[in-house]
C-alpha cells in the first residue's frame, strides 16, 4: 500500500516567498513491517550480496567475548511483547506468562556472549534508485547498501557505519544467507524488516538554517497564531512546515539539539550533502501533521503501530543523519545526530 503525506496545514511559501528557493525534494521512506527480499529496497531487509565477496565486520568489536543481548532473544521478545498487547485482557490480568517473562528478562539483561571472530555488520538499509527518485548514486551504480555495528561508537555514541554502492546486475551470484553477530550492544541497532513505500516530498530548511531576520519573522507569525488559538498554535514552521520527519533520502538536515555547523568531508575537505536520514519514529504522537494519510488513527508511540515498525532508536528519540562528498563518492562518509 502506497503511503501518502498530507497537505501541508498552510502554503508556507504564500507567508514568507523567501522560503521558496529554499525548497528540496527528499523521499520519505515509509517502512512498514514484511518480508523483503533481496530484489527489494528495504530497512532490516536481506541484502543482494555477491556470495564471493566477504562480509564486512567491525573493526573494533573483534571478540572473543562483548557485553550485550542475543539478536534471536531481542526479535522473540518484540513479538512476545506485540501479541501481548494486542490481544484483549481481563481486569487484573497478567500481560506475560511466567514461560514469557522469562524469555523477555533474558532479552533485556546484557550478559557476556561470546563471539567466533569479529562482529558482522548489521544490515540497515538496502535502497535501489529504481524506487527510490533521485538517490545519489556513483556513474553505473544503481543500488546503495548501508550496514552498521551493533554497539555504540565514539565519537558521538552512534554505530560504525559502512555504505556500498552497487551495479545490481553485476551480482551474478548472491550470498544465501548474511552472518549475524552472536551479541549485539544496543537492541536499538537492530532493524526489523521492513519494506519501503517511498513518496517525494517538499521540505525546507530547519529554523536553525535560515536567516535570523526570517526566522524572527516566522517566530512572530507563531505567537500571533498562539494568541488567536488560546495560547497553543495549530501550525508550527518546525514541527509542521519544515523538515518532514523520519526515515528520509536526501533533503534537510533535522537540526534539534545543536546549532548547525559547518561539515566537510575529512579527506578532501570538499563540500558534503545529505544521503541518509535513519530516524525510529516517522511522525510525532502530538499533531501528527506528517503522519501518512493511510495511517489515519495510529499514534506516533515508540513501541506500538507503523510509526516504529523498524524498532530503531538513535540516542533518545534523535536520528542519524549520513552524509557523502559532493566530490567523490570514494571519499569516507560523514554521520551526524539530531
Amino acid at each position: 500500500m502506497a503511503r501518502t503525506t498530507p497537505p501541508r496545514p498552510v502554503d508556507v511559501t504564500a507567508l514568507f516567498p523567501e522560503l521558496a528557493p529554499l525548497a528540496r525534494s527528499t523521499v520519505r521512506l515509509h517502512p512498514r513491517a514484511g518480508e523483503p527480499t533481496t530484489a527489494d529496497s528495504s530497512i532490516g531487509g536481506p541484502l543482494l550480496w555477491p556470495a564471493d565477496e566477504p562480509w564486512p565486520s567491525c573493526p573494533e568489536h573483534t571478540g572473543p567475548w562483548h557485553r550485550g543481548l542475543a539478536p534471536d532473544d531481542v526479535r522473540l521478545r518484540r513479538r512476545i511483547l506485540a501479541e501481548a498487547w494486542a490481544r484483549p485482557r481481563a481486569d487484573g490480568e497478567e500481560l506475560l506468562t511466567d514461560e514469557q517473562r522469562v524469555i523477555v528478562d533474558r532479552a533485556t539483561k546484557k550478559t557476556r556472549i561470546p563471539q567466533d571472530g569479529p562482529v558482522p555488520l548489521v544490515p540497515v538499509a538496502q535502497l535501489y534508485a529504481s524506487d527510490i527518485p533521485g538517490l545519489p548514486c556513483p556513474d553505473g551504480a544503481d543500488l546503495l547498501q548501508v550496514l552498521w555495528c551493533p554497539f555504540d561508537h565514539a565519537p558521538g555514541y552512534l554505530p560504525f557505519t559502512q555504505l556500498r554502492w552497487r551495479t545490481a546486475a553485476d551480482v551474478a551470484s548472491a550470498l544465501a544467507g548474511a552472518p549475524q553477530p552472536s551479541v549485539i550492544g544496543n537492541d536499538d541497532y537492530l532493524p526489523e524488516p521492513c519494506v519501503l513505500h517511498p513518496e517525494p516530498v517538499t521540505e525546507y530548511p530547519a529554523p536553525h538554517e535560515l536567516p535570523e531576520e526570517l526566522a524572527e519573522r516566522i517566530s512572530a507569525w507563531e505567537e500571533q497564531k498562539e494568541e488567536a488559538e488560546d495560547g497553543e498554535a495549530d501550525v508550527y514552521y518546525q514541527y509542521d512546515l519544515a523538515v518532514a520527519p523520519g526515515s528520509k533520502v536526501g533533503g534537510h538536515a533535522p537540526w534539534s539539539f545543536s546549532d548547525p555547523f559547518p561539515m566537510a568531508c575529512g579527506e578532501c575537505g570538499s563540500g558534503v550533502r545529505p544521503l541518509l536520514t535513519v530516524d525510529g519514529v516517522e511522525w510525532d504522537g502530538g499533531s501528527g501533521s506528517w503522519r501518512p494519510l493511510e495511517d489515519a488513527g495510529h499514534t506516533g508511540h515508540h513501541t506500538d503501530g507503523p510509526a516504529c515498525a523498524t524498532y530503531l532508536n538513535i540516542g533518545r528519540g534523535y536520528c542519524m543523519q549520513l552524509y557523502v562528498c559532493t566530490t567523490s563518492y570514494d571519499h569516507p562518509h560523514v554521520q551526524n545526530m539530531q
